[in-house]
């Protein structure tokens, strides 16, 4: 579990998350929408500390995250999986050693066991044969198949993925989506997902936040939030409706 309490960040002078609180659930696919500049990315790299809050707390069970020094973060960080939007594999390394670099760099298996541990997270991810491939020579649905055994090679508890499905056509981010909520579920990790894709949110949003303006607007799931009395989310709602009948016109 993670949760989150009155956090508030700023650059500039210019709030960027105001007051925000909320849980996010192990086991479960926790989802924070919104528009670009909503305050979304700012959340999760605040979450991971990629920023640092100007106040409020971050709770990794019952571990205060945001007043740890460097050392107990390192700690914290091998228990974490990172997902990038445009996947962040290593363009000069193999499928391979990709996926080895989180072994290579957190742990003192030996190479034998290394080697096991990527061909596991590759299969289970259902990459077969593409050890020796670099990225160059990956579709775009592959790429994020290989991040995401990258992701989970050291077995984490905490997976967080920034738009996970950026960039790729639309029946490659549903098999994404399904791949990121099987995992979840499977090793009963604490998954967050950042998204402005309401496809992603209406299959698999267990718990999900919407932020606008850097203020947490509503909570809830994929069954209710049809049903909001929100303004703001029904208008993103709306937008993402319509943007994709648009999509479907044009082609």
């Amino acid at each position: 579990m993670i949760k989150v309490q009155n956090l508030y960040k700023s650059f500039n002078g210019n709030i960027v998350l105001n007051d925000i609180s909320v849980t996010f659930e192990p086991g479960k696919t926790n989802l924070i929408i919104g528009r670009s500049g909503s305050g979304k990315t700012v959340l999760l790299k605040s979450i991971v500390g990629l920023h640092e809050a100007d106040s409020g707390e971050i709770w990794y069970g019952n571990i205060d995250f945001i007043n740890l020094d460097f050392k107990a973060r390192k700690e914290i960080r091998k228990e974490m999986g990172m997902l990038f939007q445009g996947s962040a594999l290593f363009d000069s390394l193999t499928v391979e050693q990709n996926v080895m670099f989180p072994l290579d760099m957190f742990t003192d298996m030996n190479p034998e066991e290394k080697i096991e541990r990527v061909n596991f997270c590759l299969k289970r991810v259902n990459i077969i044969n593409a050890n020796k491939l670099f990225p160059s020579e990956l579709s775009g649905g592959m790429k994020k198949r290989v991040a995401i055994a990258r992701a989970i090679s050291l077995n984490p508890k905490y997976l967080f993925c920034d738009e996970p499905n950026s960039g790729l056509d639309p029946i490659t981010a549903i098999l994404i989506d399904e791949l990121i909520k099987e995992l979840t579920e499977e090793y009963r990790m604490t998954t967050i997902v950042n998204t402005h894709d309401m496809n992603s949110v209406m299959k698999i949003g267990e718990k999900i936040v919407f932020i606008s303006d850097g203020i947490k607007c509503w909570e809830g799931n994929k069954d209710e939030i049809l049903h909001s009395d929100c303004p703001t989310l029904n208008d993103f709602v709306f937008a993402n409706a319509l943007a994709k009948q648009l999509r479907s016109a044009e082609k």
